[in-house]
């Protein structure tokens, strides 16, 4: 018997909202005031889920331990996978000491903290998100600033800063793509509207995460590089956007910012060296310019031996983003699995869709196509020309496996958290609270996809939740389906610094467990700040200048 999805089970639209939000309230309460474990709090979080989803949304329960399920599946494979992955090849890389080799090699580039994080973490982590997604440039950058010496809240939370601008076009454009495809958007059109809002973020992210992480004084002491590394991606990202498509917009425009800064710092040196790696104001160093320290010199076939490692995951992460590469690994084994009790069991009802519409739950474990399978093979060879024997590698392996257990298991009740709201449609309920704010729509409807990536960890998931809704509303009050439909993507990449999914990540790849509470703090500021000023970007593109919704042919 199918099960349609109730919005108003209270018939008071404000009660219901308030209900609505309880999980959520429930897993970020408990993880960022109540310090609890993370997968503790993850737990409680799932558990309020399903109490909420049974008896205040009516929906059956044994369709929402069912949706749970799926939601580990997910969690599992592909997120947690890759996570895994990336931690075994930081292992790797630190046990065979390159990994030093490889923070003396950067230094040699910049010795100023402020410019080893904007070529890490912004330029070189939109690489991995363009080509990979899914968690994969957090997981990088955050490895590697933890390498280099940042505190580990600076290495977490101001790798989660810097991965917003990208996230919009990551994974090969697989987020606008997706919100295309299922809503029927003219793809072109939507993409090209995103790259008229988000270029403008790309250069302010920049600024604020120096900011974020030295202070407002030491932020204007390299607006120059700050200028180079946000319009050299900005402005690829823009061009890509809307006049080739959405699938190379971040490799291209991460390619250009990372060769741009790394050219301009040849010739451009700030006035003091900012050797700090704390957060001002939050770790105990606040951090202050001091003089440089020469790093250590390495043979230059060391420093390339260091580097190839990396340099084998990076050509890795891209060819299996290749939408030929999947599509051949699904080709040899990608077994799909309806979840039995819960495909094609729930109905998702009008307004937010024009007519009933079932929901599918199907888990395909494509275990050759997924990018952590990319990671482990990358790690695997970089291994083995690292002089790793095959039992040390497994050693290595099952003992990092045992190090992540915890996160593994945070990820896993998070993503059935998620998959609860989805299909019992109390985060539709949330949506359509934003949904009913009149004039006010474009701020308000912005924030909805803001709100849609930090409950599911996902623009894509934002998209597919709140893409439709956002064309008939939009519709509805006059506007530009495309403009709101692209602000629900633009809007998504701020939610994506504060999803559980994110910290868990961030919190794993610098070895800073228990801390996600930390962290979530640290970063929530940022991303309701961003937010706002992206809903107030496309509100003054509603009311203030249309003409930059106008298509592009």
């Amino acid at each position: 018997m199918v099960w349609q999805q109730v919005y108003d089970p209270f018939h008071n639209m404000v009660l219901s909202t308030l209900v609505a939000i309880i999980p959520v309230a429930v897993m970020l309460v408990g993880l960022g005031f109540l310090h609890l474990k993370a997968h503790v709090a993850a737990a409680a979080g799932l558990a309020a889920s399903i109490i909420v989803a049974v008896f205040g949304f009516g929906m059956p329960a044994g369709l929402a331990g069912n949706a749970a399920f799926y939601g580990g599946l997910v969690g599992l494979l592909p997120i947690g996978w890759i996570v895994l992955n990336i931690i075994f090849l930081h292992r790797l890389t630190e046990l065979n000491g390159s990994f030093k080799v490889l923070q003396d090699s950067i230094a040699g580039i910049t010795q100023d903290r402020r410019l080893q994080l904007l070529l890490i973490s912004f330029s070189f982590g939109a690489f991995f998100e363009g080509a990979a997604g899914f968690g994969t440039p957090v997981a990088v950058t955050a490895s590697i600033l933890i390498g280099l010496g940042f505190s580990p809240l600076a290495a977490s939370g101001l790798s989660l800063i810097a991965n917003t601008a990208p996230v919009a076009y990551g994974a090969l454009g697989t987020p606008v793509i997706t919100l295309a495809k299922v809503h029927g958007y003219d793809l072109m059109a939507v993409s090209g509207m995103i790259g008229r809002q988000l270029p403008f973020f790309s250069m302010l992210v920049p600024f604020w995460l120096i900011w974020a992480f030295a202070g407002r004084k030491a932020m204007w002491e390299i607006w120059p590089a700050l200028v180079v590394t946000g319009l050299s991606f900005a402005i690829p990202q823009f061009l890509v956007s809307n006049y080739i498509g959405p699938e190379l917009v971040d490799v291209i425009a991460a390619v250009s910012s990372m060769v741009c800064l790394v050219l301009f710092l040849r010739v451009w040196k700030p006035r003091t060296i900012w050797t700090s790696v704390s957060l001002k104001g939050h770790d105990h160093d606040a951090g202050e310019a001091k003089a440089p320290v020469a790093p250590k010199k390495h043979p230059i076939d060391a420093v390339l031996r260091a580097w190839l490692p990396w340099a084998i995951l990076t050509v890795f992460v891209f060819v299996w983003g290749l939408p030929e590469v999947k599509k051949f690994w699904n080709g040899v084994w990608a077994p799909a699995f309806p979840i039995e009790g819960l495909h094609n069991m729930i109905e998702k009802m009008p307004p937010v869709v024009r007519e009933p519409h079932k929901e599918t739950a199907v888990y395909t474990l494509a275990l050759l196509s997924t990018t952590g399978t990319g990671i482990l093979l990358s790690a695997l060879i970089g291994g083995l020309i690292m002089g790793f024997g095959p039992i040390e590698l497994v050693r290595t392996f099952f003992k990092t496996i045992w190090m992540v257990r915890y996160s593994l298991l945070t990820i896993v009740l998070m993503l059935g958290l998620g998959n609860v709201t989805r299909y019992s449609g109390t985060d539709t309920t949330l949506g359509l609270a934003f949904a009913n704010t009149g004039v006010l729509y474009p701020f308000f409807g912005t924030l909805m996809g803001w709100m849609g990536v930090a409950l599911t960890g996902s623009d894509t998931a934002s998209n597919v939740l709140f893409g439709g809704m956002q064309k008939v509303a939009a519709e509805q009050l006059g506007l530009s389906p495309n403009l709101m439909g692209a602000a629900n993507s633009s809007g998504g990449v701020m939610g994506k610094m504060i999803d559980a999914q994110s910290i868990v990540v961030a919190s794993t790849a610098t070895r800073w467990f228990d801390h996600e509470g930390d962290i979530l703090r640290y970063v929530f500021f940022h991303s309701v700040a961003l937010a706002c000023l992206v809903g107030i970007f496309v509100t003054l593109q509603a009311y203030v200048w249309p003409f930059t919704t106008m298509v592009i042919h």
